[in-house]
């Protein structure tokens, strides 16, 4: 493929659903046949559904995926304050109990994604058959999180709103996003700065998620708590990290740690992408899609 001007991509359609979720309306993409076996798409921090589209491209079989975007991402509800993540993990209850009432699902969440599936399958075990997590086994917070620091952090930012920053036009948007990740190619920075972006004020371009994604929790984050929550997983679980990803810049020199975190888990089986750093989706989503397959159509219907 050219690496200059953006060219056409096979593109599976999506549609949008508009869902009640706790007393906010969530917007949920779905691709591929009503009754095909359901897998949930679940996207990180800062990014909304369409990150999804290349993996799904790139699927062999036929799936219905589910993917929502998370409060304050993409088209869901956005709240204007503070968010708290445990809220996540309810929202995720309320749009499993949605599509899927009965059974266990597929949930494949890819870094905040999957740490919302990773402590979810620990608290409800029973409707989780499959689990992947993409480029994330936990958080190394910085030594100086201490409770004063992260409370008095996340007050001094209550006094202005957050704000993003914009760009001039979506090619813009998609150079910024080429700068920031150089596998990047021009098609599909094309087709993310189109899909996750927004018109912003004075006909800029801002990245669809809420400025106050941006404010520090003000509690501190605890792997102990995390970890406690994946010994609870039973479900078989696939590790599928970036070769130049999150995970392995953060364990690169402590792989007890790194053990020790992957110990959690009952049943866990790691895939390495290569070439690839913690966006793998849009680095290399036929390299991920195939591993995701290969795990997920053990027991498909």
């Amino acid at each position: 493929m050219s690496d200059g001007a953006p060219e056409a991509l096979p593109r599976k359609p999506s549609s949008l659903d508009r869902v009640a979720v706790r007393g906010l309306t969530y917007t949920v993409r779905r691709w591929g046949p009503a009754d095909a076996p359901q897998v949930f798409l679940l996207h990180g921090w800062m990014d909304s559904s369409p990150t999804f589209q290349f993996v799904v491209d790139a699927l062999r079989r036929d799936w219905q995926v589910i993917a929502p975007d998370w409060r304050g991402f993409g088209g869901s509800t956005w709240l204007g304050h503070s968010y708290w993540f445990p809220d996540y993990y309810a929202d995720l209850e309320a749009l499993l109990a949605h599509y899927a009432p009965e059974g266990p699902v597929r949930l494949v969440g890819h870094s905040m994604g999957a740490a919302v599936a990773g402590v979810y399958a620990g608290l409800r075990p029973e409707r989780v058959g499959w689990l992947a997590m993409l480029d994330f086994l936990g958080l190394k917070p910085p030594p100086e999180a201490d409770s004063p620091f992260q409370l008095r952090k996340w007050l001094d930012a209550q006094a202005a709103a957050p704000r993003l920053p914009t760009h001039a036009d979506h090619a813009a948007f998609a150079r910024r996003l080429r700068m920031v990740n150089p596998r990047l190619n021009a098609a599909r920075a094309d087709f993310l700065a189109r899909h996750v972006g927004r018109a912003a004020a004075d006909d800029r371009v801002e990245m669809a998620c809420d400025p106050w994604h941006k404010v520090s929790s003000p509690f501190v984050y605890r792997i102990e708590d995390v970890m406690a929550c994946w010994r609870q997983v039973r479900a078989p679980t696939l590790m599928v990290f970036a070769e130049r990803g999150y995970v392995n810049e953060r364990f690169a020199d402590d792989a007890d740690e790194l053990q020790r975190r992957l110990d959690c888990f009952a049943d866990v089986r790691v895939v390495t992408i290569s070439d690839a750093g913690h966006n793998l989706q849009h680095d290399q989503p036929e390299q991920v899609a195939a591993v995701l397959e290969d795990f997920l159509c053990g027991g498909a219907s």
